[in-house]
């Protein structure tokens, strides 16, 4: 096994453009994070003879929880899974919960960031945690605003400076192509970021979500919509200046200096095992996909019972081809011409060959030691390339 990824499915206030699973509601609070731990101990003999290497907290906010809380998470993974001796554990914080002393929304119980600014970083080292990604997204105003981020420029910038006299694995988050956000102003959003000399950045175009607020405002005409040229442009420039500041551009969406690639999200891209912890997540073992019940009350019911909240589906031959050109196009290492013949037979390398030659003609995909990748100019069609390249199941 990969990992073990642990959605947290609270949040403050709901960004703008968000259609992940949460809940600003914290009263299941406590019952939720004793489910998540019961979902781990349930979960114990579902890949077996296989070592944990990754522990990542995503959500929803996790730095919402206290450190006894994340400790006790960590602590039931090494009660019941093997892992290995340096494990990376990230953890996802927004900058306001970093450099904040507050209490929570109608909750007696204090969160982590009451302890002392200085003090809530080496709390986390104290508990293994070594890695955060913080969900920067712009250091403008005008653009947190716009998005509805419970942080102001300020604290973004104060929760970097603080950040990072104390942790070296940092990543964080950019929205690009968001309305009103000029290519100066993008510009100076990646000189800011670079100014504090984190090792991996995650940047992503700002999608319009159905059902989202944002697309609530767009439909109203209240918020122009995304000019796709424009994130198009911005896009590139990003790809540029990062990999002219030593970053390696490993995934469509991610870039990292050399030894600072998320391993855990690497783990998803090369089609790695991994369980798939809390409401709405998901989980995949090479053959089969599960996801869990997007209902915090409804997860916690079925957990308490001992029952696993879960969905399954049984991917086809063609599935996991289709999988593998998706998340393989996406990455620095492309798709491999062996293995699509090794693991799906030679139809499907000989169907691969045929269907990447009109993209080979326009510049988009290349060939490079029997591997297929995209070029610089197709990077950012990625997404669009790799469904053409799909089979139907027939």
């Amino acid at each position: 096994m990969s990992g073990i990824y642990i959605h947290i499915p609270f949040c403050k206030q709901a960004c703008h453009y968000c259609d992940f699973h949460f809940s600003t509601s914290l009263k299941k609070r406590d019952e939720m994070v004793a489910a998540l731990a019961k979902e781990i101990q349930l979960r114990k003999d579902e890949f077996k003879n296989t070592i944990v290497e990754t522990i990542y907290f995503g959500g929803g906010t996790p730095s919402l929880l206290t450190i006894k809380e994340l400790q006790f998470l960590i602590d039931t993974v090494y009660s019941f899974y093997e892992v290995v001796s340096n494990p990376e554990i990230t953890l996802e914080a927004n900058p306001d919960d970093l450099i904040k002393a507050s209490k929570l929304k109608g909750d007696v119980t204090l969160s982590a960031v009451e302890v002392s600014r200085d003090s809530i970083f080496k709390s986390y080292r104290s508990i293994g945690i070594n890695r955060l990604s913080i969900g920067i997204q712009s250091f403008f105003e005008e653009d947190l605003k716009l998005m509805n981020r419970a942080h102001n420029a300020e604290e973004a910038k104060v929760c970097l400076d603080l950040a990072t006299q104390h942790f070296e694995n940092i990543s964080v988050d950019l929205i690009y192509g968001i309305p009103g956000l000029s290519n100066e102003r993008w510009k100076q959003n990646i000189e800011t970021a670079l100014s504090y000399n984190i090792p991996h950045i995650s940047s992503y175009a700002l999608t319009v979500e159905a059902k989202t607020a944002l697309a609530s405002f767009i439909k109203k005409g209240l918020i122009d919509n995304v000019d796709d040229d424009k994130a198009h442009e911005q896009f590139h420039f990003l790809v540029d200046t990062l990999e002219q500041n030593d970053f390696i551009h490993y995934e469509l969406s991610n870039f990292g200096k050399e030894d600072y690639f998320s391993k855990n999200n690497s783990a998803y891209w090369k089609g790695r095992s991994y369980i798939g912890i809390g409401p709405s997540a998901h989980s995949f073992n090479g053959k089969e996909r599960g996801w869990n019940v997007r209902n915090n009350s409804k997860y916690i019911q079925a957990i308490q019972k001992e029952t696993l909240p879960i969905e399954t589906e049984i991917l086809t031959t063609t599935d996991q081809y289709n999988e593998y050109v998706m998340t393989g196009l996406r990455t620095v290492w492309g798709i491999s011409f062996h293995k699509v013949e090794e693991d799906f037979g030679t139809v499907f390398k000989d169907y691969l060959i045929e269907q990447s030659e009109v993209f080979i003609k326009q510049h988009l995909l290349y060939i490079d030691d029997e591997h297929l990748r995209v070029t610089k100019k197709g990077q950012f069609l990625s997404d669009g390339i790799a469904s053409d390249l799909f089979k139907i199941n027939l």
